[in-house]
């Protein structure tokens, strides 16, 4: 495990400029001939505003990358989304919508009738785009957990329009990772407000829009096999009522909002595609949380369903605060002490629940270890087999090849790995024989792996892995986009560039 004395991850968590221009890129290595297309990227890129700073990962306003690879030559640009949080914050040279965990507050210059009355005006949902990027039809957008999304130009980076997903669905808000079918057809999951202050969910189809079935905890992604959808609802829950009225009385943030229960377990909820039908099992386990599920798929009667997960019931986004992460590498450690704990989980869900007698396990695949057992009171008790574990290790923004097995059995896992919170390696895992391979250098921060297949590929794991990487240290290059062989992690060919790039949460490869 790499040790960061140096403290060279904090240079990933500052402010940066946005290029005039595409910026050349040195290559180093061979590009593969058929490896053609932009590669987009979303994350912060400004973490205050004046003197105001944001102070959540997930506050910093949307910075889109974009890295040009064509004829074995590389480009670099990246501009700032034109979205309404950050033209306005530019306007006014502060922090002007509440964004996750940074709590907006009135003009101080206005007197106290005026900012009085703009508490009571209700609550202004951020549009601050900084999580992914994903299509709808030709069209591209980016995107975060609220009802606003960002139509983007791919080829210039320009902001086109901001699209309320409120005036064609009914739902407040949408996660950050849809699934996109072989047909273009988009699968996401929407939250509206239910019965008694309570949250609800939709499935949503994008085209044409429509909703599928409801039910309700906050949920960061999801699962979905040939035939069904899998929700997780862990602990997390927002509590409505605090969100619509101390936000706007006393000026709350999202993050402020957020509760645990401790005693309520997770559960696994199923609904079915066609029709949209939920199904009324009870799979419960101990407590974790999740944000990232791996992959799913259906074999012989079951559901083998493979996450990241955290375990306890404490929020793992309380300890990605950016002063947390910025701090010196010893207090770093000492911080992920106390965080929920990382593993990859497999867990399986039995399609008929009366296969066997109550108290038997219900799970006959061979390859898999996880159980499932009827119980007296109706719940379907799940215990899990572990696939990755190793203390304060994170195997975290998984991919997989998603175009063949999306859905279906597979083999191969590729994620960033998370030592402490910091990002400083890039994981493979065979979820068959739990072997591990690791790609990592001293003092180098990568990004969340982009699989992509060579279109001659013969196996699940030909391909290569798009991943961007900050070396703050290194005299000159601090950054560049690394091209690793996805079969065995070596290094294929690099482009550096001459400026830092701040962290990457998630992005694209659109083909040329």
């Amino acid at each position: 495990i790499i040790e960061h004395p140096a403290g060279g991850y904090k240079r990933i968590f500052e402010s940066c400029e946005e290029l005039a221009e595409p910026i050349p890129a040195h290559v180093t290595g061979v590009i593969p001939a058929w490896l053609n297309g932009s590669l987009l990227r979303l994350g912060p890129g400004l973490f205050e505003i004046g003197d105001e700073p944001f102070y959540h990962l997930f506050d910093g306003q949307a910075l889109m990358h974009k890295f040009d690879l064509k004829n074995g030559k590389v480009t670099y640009y990246r501009r700032f989304l034109r979205t309404d949080a950050y033209v306005r914050a530019m306007t006014e040279k502060r922090i002007v919508i509440t964004e996750f965990g940074t709590t907006a507050y009135p003009d101080p210059c206005k007197n106290i009738f005026s900012r009085f009355f703009t508490y009571f005006q209700g609550i202004e949902v951020t549009d601050n785009c900084l999580v992914n990027v994903y299509p709808i039809g030709e069209d591209f957008y980016a995107c975060t957990e609220t009802n606003f999304i960002t139509k983007v130009n791919p080829d210039t980076l320009e902001t086109v329009k901001k699209v309320d997903l409120c005036n064609y669905l009914s739902i407040n808000g949408a996660t950050a990772h849809p699934h996109i079918e072989q047909d273009g057809t988009v699968y996401n999951i929407g939250n509206c407000f239910g019965k008694n202050m309570s949250l609800a969910y939709n499935i949503i189809k994008i085209p044409p829009a429509q909703k599928v079935t409801q039910f309700s905890p906050y949920l960061f992604s999801f699962g979905k096999t040939e035939n069904y959808f899998v929700f997780i609802e862990t602990p997390i829950k927002i509590n409505l009522l605090k969100f619509l009225s101390l936000w706007s009385i006393m000026g709350t943030n999202y993050m402020d909002c957020f509760e645990t229960n401790d005693k309520m377990g997770t559960w696994f909820h199923l609904a079915t595609k066609h029709p949209g039908e939920y199904i009324d099992y009870k799979f419960r386990t101990s407590t974790f949380s999740v944000f990232h599920h791996i992959n799913c798929y259906e074999d012989q009667g079951f559901i083998v369903v493979d996450l990241c997960t955290w375990k306890g019931y404490d929020f793992v986004y309380n300890y990605l605060y950016l002063a947390n992460l910025k701090q010196n590498w010893e207090e770093v450690k000492k911080a992920a002490m106390r965080a929920p704990q990382p593993e990859v989980r497999r867990y399986v869900l039995p399609l008929d629940i009366y296969r066997e007698e109550p108290g038997k396990n219900l799970i006959s695949l061979s390859y898999t270890t996880a159980t499932a057992v009827l119980r007296s009171d109706g719940t379907i008790w799940l215990e899990p087999e572990v696939l990755f574990s190793a203390p304060r290790q994170a195997f975290e923004f998984p991919q997989i090849n998603y175009s063949k097995y999306s859905g279906k059995d597979y083999t191969f896992a590729y994620g960033l790995g998370l030592n402490h919170f910091i990002p400083d390696r890039i994981c493979k895992l065979n979820v068959k024989s739990k072997e591990t391979w690791v790609w990592d250098k001293p003092d180098s921060y990568p990004s969340e792996p982009l699989f992509v297949q060579n279109p001659d590929a013969q196996n699940e794991d030909d391909g290569v892995l798009l991943t961007i990487v900050v070396n703050p240290g290194a005299s000159k290059h601090p950054a560049y986009l690394l091209i690793l062989n996805a079969r065995d992690l070596t290094e294929i060919a690099r482009a550096e560039v001459d400026v830092i790039i701040p962290v990457t949460l998630h992005g694209i490869l659109i083909k040329s």
